[in-house]
């Protein structure tokens, strides 16, 4: 077993570097933060990978997704909440896929800005961009965005963002019931 965990902890640090191809949207800033990365493993993290697991990390605006297979593994920049009271930190999971959501601001957010739009539907002005990944936390999604200024910056209320090329791929690979962990 430790031979393999080796092995599996140090193809991953390969993984990485072939993910940068998927990274071709990331500023240079970006780039640079994700190719610094250690690789994250997810056993230090979940017990097991049932359907597959998520963990978002937000020091270093990067989502790291395995494969209920064991075989599969992807690195996306993400944005991540403005502030630390935004943030919400632990255990949850994917409880549905939506493409092409629409967005309804939070109670919260209309306190703020009481002209905001009750609901606004799918497309190039919606801030959940095209796909969204909701989580058992009400009010937090995993989703894509249309302002690609976003990622790789704090830029949201609670959610991790994703460039909308991104989302879409990870929105083939979850399932329903992926494990999500926000460090």
């Amino acid at each position: 077993m430790q031979n393999r965990r080796r092995f599996i902890v140090g193809a991953g640090l390969g993984l990485v570097a072939a993910a940068t191809p998927a990274l071709a949207l990331a500023t240079p800033a970006v780039q640079r933060n994700l190719s610094a990365l250690q690789r994250v493993d997810w056993r230090d993290h979940f017990d097991a990978l049932g359907v597959g697991v998520i963990v978002s990390d937000t020091a270093s605006r990067a989502l790291h997704y395995w494969g209920g297979d064991g075989e599969t593994y992807r690195l996306y920049p993400t944005s991540v909440p403005l502030s630390e009271e935004l943030t919400k930190l632990g255990y949850t999971e994917v409880v549905r896929k939506v493409a092409g959501p629409t967005w309804t601001p939070t109670p919260s957010m209309r306190e703020r800005d009481p002209s905001l739009p009750k609901v606004v539907p799918a497309g190039p002005g919606n801030p959940l961009g095209t796909h969204a990944l909701y989580l058992s936390w009400q009010y937090y999604r995993i989703h894509g965005t249309h302002d690609t200024r976003k990622i790789g910056r704090p830029s949201s209320d609670g959610c991790i963002g994703l460039y909308n090329e991104h989302i879409a791929r990870l929105y083939g690979l979850v399932e329903v019931g992926t494990r999500v962990r926000l460090i």
